[in-house]
């Protein structure tokens, strides 16, 4: 049974080290674009890399990131959270669970590709890429205002677990505007109206990205606890309504998704097929 731990609405929740601006440099020449993105999203990934050896890495990643940082305990923290199990699902809060949250985006990524040379220079590279993006979409800069939420293990007694090897889990929930005219998320891509693609209508909902679990603690309802703080979350927001795009041969997602109330926009079927994911909402 899951435990939800929200403050009232009026509390706000401090983002701790959101407001560094980070960049990174990758090189051309082989071109990787995540499945999981959408061609119209300002933040997708478009990482390239070079498929020379990488023997030095040539990133902005803070100097300040630990990697033997051991976890704190959560028992006092006021963050909001969901408790469930072993596990506490909540929002990112210091560099190292945003650095994680990055990897195991790397992770899975690559997880059902073949064997590549170098693949574990890409994924580091690919990491520090998404590290930096991450950073810059939760800085409260951004037009879409994001979040990173991340499933940990519970802190065990006599037991030192460092954070790098405590995250499980992660999504991303981000608050975004309709075009004008639109009544779901891309409906006025394809519009022949230069005008009509650039205004934005006052109306707000709810974009899940990114979720994925490490392979290691999957069936252990990870997944639909980090949604289920999601959607916490926009509710607290005032948003009325919650979307995600998910492919349509990935059907064990699509499947999580419906158990979590979502169902298909069929309306937006058409506009999808083109780049095989299925828009499903959730009315809040």
């Amino acid at each position: 049974m899951s435990t939800i731990l929200f403050p009232r609405p009026n509390v706000p929740c401090l983002l701790r080290n959101g407001n560094q601006s980070l960049r990174a440099t990758i090189s051309t020449r082989t071109k990787l674009n995540l499945p999981y993105a959408q061609s119209q999203m300002q933040e997708d990934f478009s990482v390239e890399f070079e498929e020379s050896p990488i023997t030095e890495l040539q990133t902005s990643r803070p100097i300040d990131i630990r990697f033997n940082r051991l976890q704190t305990s959560d028992e006092l923290d006021p963050t909001p959270k969901i408790e469930f199990g072993n596990y506490v699902a909540r929002e990112a809060l210091i560099e190292e669970e945003y650095w994680t949250a990055a990897w195991l985006r790397a992770e899975s990524h690559w997880e059902d590709r073949p064997p590549e040379r170098y693949i574990e220079s890409y994924k580091r590279k690919f990491a520090d890429q998404e590290f930096n993006a991450l950073k810059r979409r939760c800085s409260g800069r951004h037009i879409q205002n994001c979040t990173c939420v991340v499933a940990i293990k519970k802190e065990e007694k006599n037991v030192k677990r460092t954070v790098i090897k405590s995250i499980v889990g992660t999504l991303d929930i981000s608050t975004r505007n309709l075009l004008e005219g639109e009544s779901f998320p891309g409906e006025n891509m394809k519009s022949s109206t230069f005008s009509s693609i650039n205004r934005v209508s006052t109306y707000k909902y709810g974009y899940v990205a990114n979720l994925c679990v490490s392979k290691f603690a999957r069936r252990k309802g990870i997944a639909s606890n980090m949604l289920s703080f999601a959607i916490e979350s926009a509710k607290l927001k005032g948003l009325e309504q919650v979307f995600v795009h998910v492919h349509k041969e990935n059907t064990p997602a699509q499947k999580l998704y419906k158990t979590m109330g979502f169902q298909i926009v069929e309306m937006a079927t058409l506009n999808s097929v083109v780049d095989g994911n299925y828009l499903m909402g959730l009315k809040l």
